[in-house]
């Protein structure tokens, strides 16, 4: 990036936040604080270990600074601005998730478009608030757009801020549902054995919630599938499962006619075919349901997380809060699109082209010198496809 380019960017972000009121964390003198600024070549440089005592006023620091990046960390401290860990006395911790498009296993590289990613990264987020409040009913949750390729959430109940990474490790392997098997989801209940002197073992699949319930949904919607068919086809769609002959698929398929409310009810034991086949639905469940978060972040209990409010770098778009029933709505691609780079269009010599979507407009952008208006400027000069012209 070029001096001229730089140089335009830190005062446009300057502008942004002279005209925008952040709010900071909670405990926010008790965090880290750190940015990246402008700086020239290609390697950025963190500046670290400071606490908002040594920054000052915030709005004022970001007006001062320009900053291409300003995080704070999920960690709190005794003395955040100390220069080691160790020194800072580590206190508790937000449990923090990040979902980056880039991470996703459903988003192809190079195929699908930066609006496309971001919707992927919509449904992945809807999927982590779902385990997030339906299995562990957690409360406090901040919900942040981060202004580049994904989002962020911040979990501040009190009975997780002093987990350590041990523990936080174990709610990613639950959201990702690594590890998960099928015999966890049983239920084992003695009773009374009809016309037997001895009692006997009933297994029953949880369907209350958790990954019970996700199997279950995904079990019975192939289960009517199947009853829906002809039976030839029932079969045949039977037999593509790998282990499942025709002997098997009929036994399967019987069962499921004979007990279909029993099934419903979480009974999937009713016949061992049936039980063998809703195993199945457990991995079904962990491929379409779990959370593709990024793991480190969660287990991190000292990781520096962007303000909310700021401006991004790599994007020039706003890291926007969001309330639960707001996230729906929220085009990323229009509400993150700062109000300063609205209204004017200027110069800039693009290296590299191709479409782009902003503020609810798509433009071919050709290489060459050209008039842009300025948020797809400044979007393509902080992505380091642009150069600023001089007007």
């Amino acid at each position: 990036m070029e001096e001229r380019t730089r140089a335009y960017l830190r005062g446009r972000f300057r502008d942004y936040y002279r005209r925008t009121e952040l709010t900071p964390p909670p405990a926010a003198n008790e965090r880290e604080w750190g940015f990246i600024p402008w700086t020239e070549g290609p390697d950025t440089t963190m500046v670290r270990h400071r606490s908002l005592l040594e920054l000052g006023d915030l709005s004022e620091f970001l007006v001062r600074k320009r900053p291409r990046h300003v995080y704070f960390s999920a960690g709190r401290f005794r003395d955040p601005g100390a220069s080691s860990m160790n020194e800072k006395d580590w206190q508790s911790a937000d449990l923090v998730f990040d979902l980056d498009a880039d991470h996703l296993p459903s988003v192809t590289l190079g195929e699908d478009s930066y609006g496309e990613m971001l919707a992927k990264c919509k449904d992945a987020l809807f999927r982590l608030l779902d385990f997030l409040a339906d299995d562990f009913a957690f409360e406090d949750l901040e919900i942040v757009f981060s202004g580049g390729r994904g989002y962020h959430v911040h979990v501040r109940d009190e009975n997780v801020l002093h987990l350590e990474r041990e523990h936080r490790r174990e709610i990613v392997d639950y959201v990702r549902g690594i590890g998960l098997e099928f015999d966890d989801l049983i239920e084992t209940e003695t009773v009374a054995g009809l016309g037997r002197k001895t009692p006997t073992q009933r297994r029953t699949l949880q369907i209350e919630g958790g990954w019970g319930a996700r199997t279950h949904d995904h079990f019975m919607g192939f289960v009517d599938e199947l009853l829906e068919l002809e039976e030839d086809a029932a079969l045949e769609r039977l037999q593509a499962f790998d282990g499942i002959g025709e002997g098997k698929a009929t036994a399967t398929l019987n069962a499921a006619r004979n007990n279909r409310e029993e099934l419903e009810a979480g009974n999937v034991t009713v016949h061992t075919a049936i039980a063998q086949l809703a195993e199945r639905f457990a991995s079904t469940a962990v491929e379409r349901d779990n959370a593709p978060i990024d793991e480190p972040v969660t287990t991190d209990t000292n990781r520096l997380i962007r303000l909310p409010g700021s401006l991004h770098g790599g994007s020039g778009l706003k890291t926007v809060r969001l309330e639960r029933d707001e996230i729906a709505d929220f085009d990323p691609l229009i509400d993150a699109v700062p109000e300063t780079f609205v209204g004017h269009e200027i110069t800039v010599d693009v290296s590299d082209g191709g479409e782009v979507e902003l503020n609810g407009d798509a433009f071919s952008v050709s290489e060459g010198v050209q008039s842009l208006p300025e948020y797809v400027a400044v979007f393509l000069m902080a992505r380091g496809r642009a150069e600023k012209e001089k007007e």
